[in-house]
């Protein structure tokens, strides 16, 4: 590869952070103030779930449910999914695709030490299209980044994932999980 970029050069080094005892009205409002769209929550120093802004949406919001009621760790997203700072950014489009998520909390020996997110990586994205091309020199798959070709790179229209397999669907980019719903 061209350069060796790893996940401790573009994390984020001080994510936010919260007890899991604290309300979801209160992580909310920590989410606000310092204008981030997850906060993780932790218990003795270390990491043991996220809580999403998609989390509050169709836990909280859609159910009626009072947030000032309700502590994060009733609603947040567990188990969590971590990466190490020494992984390479093509693990964590891996690991974001595969489980459908836009955020890795960053852990080493298992204490937190940062964040990446999808928008961290999509900043690296003409090193992130390198990558996928020599990617698909080694498995001898066919990825391009013209509209004539059967596969491309980029971001799913419907959910919003990086996908080194984008196929056109009535004119939308789609990941193959979601091309395949829309069957």
């Amino acid at each position: 590869m061209k350069e060796n970029i790893r996940i401790k050069d573009i994390m984020n080094p001080s994510p936010v952070i919260i007890n899991k005892k604290a309300s979801v009205l209160d992580a909310t409002k920590e989410m606000k103030s310092e204008k981030v769209g997850s906060i993780i929550i932790v218990e003795n120093g270390k990491p043991i779930g996220v809580l999403t802004e998609s989390d509050i949406l169709r836990k909280i919001v859609a159910e009626e449910k009072d947030p000032s009621k309700i502590c994060v760790e009733e609603v947040m997203s567990k188990p969590i999914i971590t990466i190490s700072p020494d992984a390479s950014i093509e693990e964590a489009v891996r690991i974001m695709g595969k489980h459908k998520i836009r955020r890795l909390p960053v852990v080493d020996k298992d204490k937190l030490v940062g964040m990446v997110t999808e928008k961290d990586i999509m900043q690296f994205s003409p090193l992130l299209l390198d990558i996928l091309e020599e990617w698909a020199e080694i498995t001898k798959e066919r990825i391009s980044y013209r509209k004539t070709a059967k596969f491309m790179a980029g971001k799913c229209e419907e959910c919003g994932m990086l996908s080194d397999r984008l196929v056109d669907v009535n004119g939308r980019l789609l990941c193959e999980s979601c091309a395949e719903s829309m069957r």
